[in-house]
């Protein structure tokens, strides 16, 4: 296993910025902050799973390390911040993208987590 990777690489700041303007093209922070203008929970789902398989595809070719992967993660959760996305969106989009990067090549997807 790479430890640092492509930790140092610009094009991996790019990559992590560009997958979150992408994504708020496909579902803008005003929709997330807006009460009336809710979309569905399958949208919200769609998008970021495309945004999450970019991403695992960007690992895949890139062959990041541990460090390089936290860099993607922070870049990613950073940059949504910045375009106005709430803190549990944040934490959401930032969990998937990271539970999905690191995950073993074949390895099942986790289980949704139990409603309480």
């Amino acid at each position: 296993m790479k430890l640092f990777g492509s930790l140092f690489n610009k094009d991996l700041e790019v990559f992590a910025k560009n997958l979150a303007q992408d994504l708020a093209k496909r579902y803008p922070p005003t929709l997330e902050n807006a009460p009336e203008k809710k979309i569905s929970l399958k949208r919200v789902t769609m998008v970021l799973e495309d945004a999450v398989g970019k991403a695992v595809k960007f690992n895949k070719e890139q062959k990041l390390g541990v460090l390089g992967k936290a860099k993607l993660g922070n870049t990613f959760r950073w940059e949504l911040k910045e375009l106005g996305y709430s803190d549990g969106f944040v934490e959401v989009a930032t969990e998937a993208l990271i539970v999905y990067i690191t995950r073993a090549p074949g390895e099942p997807a986790p289980p949704p987590a139990a409603k309480t």
